[in-house]
């Protein structure tokens, strides 16, 4: 069988576009299962700046807590004043 180059034999068999079966993108499976919680232990206010998601975090006030993005966890635990909860 003589295959053409558009893909309209593939279609004439039954066969998917190659675009029909794929998916939206979906989050990581560790942002659907987590919540992840920081606290601003410092005497201000600060802003941090999620290094994977370029998430901003606002902590207006100590005690502040805001929730973070798994991916982001890592970086800003490195962060004085501010830790998980």
């Amino acid at each position: 069988m003589k295959m053409s180059c558009c893909g309209k034999a593939r279609q004439a068999i039954g066969g998917a576009s190659p675009v029909s079966h794929l998916r939206p993108k979906t989050p990581p499976v560790s942002a659907l299962r987590y919540v992840i919680i920081f606290e601003y232990t410092g005497n201000t206010g600060l802003t941090a700046i999620g290094p994977v998601s370029g998430n901003r975090y606002r902590f207006d006030v100590p005690g502040a807590r805001v929730r973070v993005d798994p991916r982001d966890r890592p970086g800003l635990a490195k962060i004085p004043n501010l830790r998980q909860v």
